[in-house]
């Protein structure tokens, strides 16, 4: 595979993974909602601690680690620390968009309830979302590059 094929098919699994972000969030999002009106300005809280243990294996840890950072850019509608965290860097105008997405929703939650798991390179967090609409279970697809992990 050549490095534009490979590439082209980084960018196609980023987008599809912040659509499923965006898909997620609307499900969620109460009906009708205003976002300038649900805005108080204020950073919503980080989301709550779990009470797991601490995981014993490195990439474990820092999977949940990852997750979690998910968790808190998805509660504070802040796709610029959600861009921080993909593998390939993200336009504005995305990151823009998966914003007012994000703001359109309302004040929602997010955890992370369960360990993610980790097979090599590759690892799955399941973020669990709850807003006035409903709640909603999204995987995320994480990889190691270069020593870190990220959403491709």
């Amino acid at each position: 595979m050549t490095v534009s094929h490979r590439l082209t098919a980084v960018a196609v699994v980023c987008g599809a993974v912040v659509a499923g972000v965006v898909v997620g969030l609307l499900l969620v999002a109460p009906s009708g909602s205003d976002p300038a009106a649900s805005s108080t300005g204020a950073p919503a809280p980080p989301p709550a601690a779990s009470s797991r243990p601490v995981p014993v294996d490195p990439d474990v840890a820092a999977v949940e680690v990852v997750g979690k950072a998910i968790a808190a850019a998805i509660v504070n509608h802040d796709a610029a620390a959600f861009g921080k965290l993909t593998c390939v860097q993200q336009s504005s105008a995305d990151l823009a968009e998966l914003g007012r997405k994000w703001a359109a929703a309302g004040k929602v939650t997010a955890t992370v309830p369960d360990p993610p798991v980790v097979s090599g390179g590759s690892a799955t967090v399941t973020v669990h979302v709850e807003g006035v609409g409903g709640q909603k279970d999204t995987p995320f697809p994480l990889k190691k590059h270069d020593g870190k992990w990220c959403v491709p």
